[in-house]
């Protein structure tokens, strides 16, 4: 991958967001199905289209997978803002600095406004201990994670090198595991909005990939070793690379 200079930016702006706009249907089932949601493309265009009404729809209201695709597309619509923002030349590790707290309320709004999440839980960063399934690594006790996230923006912010930015984004992010939920998710918006920043396309991680790429993410938190995690993401982005072209 390639260093962050300027003229690496797209030059047509509006021909990368409308790029991001076409993977949104895939991203968001993959993004989904990783983390356990049975989605189809049907509902995530469904929710896309803004035929979802939780207050006459019971079915709408109660089922966790359509809430999961609500959240996902309003935390995504924000996240497409950041992108735009950084292809005009603002800074990706300060915006999201800023804004990931916006997209995890998101995420979960419409699970508040269910009855199913509690409000509280948007408030801020997790409060409790989190265990992950099949994962030897443990996450930072709560208490460190108020430390742990400045840090992590302020090395974003001081990285140079946008691919860089993208792995270790989405690996400390994952590492840290601030929230209660949500953090695979917008450990991949982090990815994509610093892959922005170097100019590449937004790279969908596929279900069919999921092994290996939790995997690479177990050996880079056990072993210290983000070697296979980086050549993971290097070889989803060429492949978005080839799609975009």
């Amino acid at each position: 991958m390639r260093g962050d200079l300027s003229e690496w930016l797209p030059e047509d702006t509006e021909a990368y967001v409308s790029f991001v706009d076409e993977i949104y249907r895939n991203d968001a089932y993959h993004s989904l199905s990783i983390e356990g949601y049975r989605v189809t493309p049907e509902l995530i265009d469904r929710v896309c289209a803004g035929d979802w009404n939780p207050d006459n729809q019971e079915a709408d209201r109660q089922s966790r997978d359509a809430l999961a695709a609500r959240g996902y597309w309003q935390a995504f619509r924000l996240v497409r803002a950041a992108v735009r923002e950084i292809l005009e030349g603002n800074q990706a590790g300060a915006l999201v600095r800023m804004a990931h707290r916006d997209w995890y309320r998101e995420l979960f709004q419409s699970c508040v406004a269910a009855g199913l999440v509690e409000t509280s839980t948007l408030a801020g960063y997790r409060n409790d201990a989190v265990f992950l399934r099949g994962s030897r690594h443990v996450p930072p006790r709560r208490e460190a994670v108020r430390d742990a996230m400045p840090a992590l923006f302020d090395l974003l912010e001081s990285e140079t090198e946008p691919s860089v930015r993208a792995v270790l984004g989405h690996w400390l992010f994952g590492y840290v595991h601030p929230y209660p939920d949500g953090n695979g998710r917008i450990a991949r918006f982090v990815m994509n909005v610093m892959l922005a920043s170097g100019g590449y396309p937004w790279t969908v991680i596929r279900i069919e990939d999921r092994d290996v790429y939790l995997a690479a993410l177990e050996r880079a938190s056990i072993d210290r070793d983000i070697g296979p995690f980086a050549q993971f993401v290097a070889d989803r982005v060429a492949r978005s690379s080839e799609r975009a072209a």
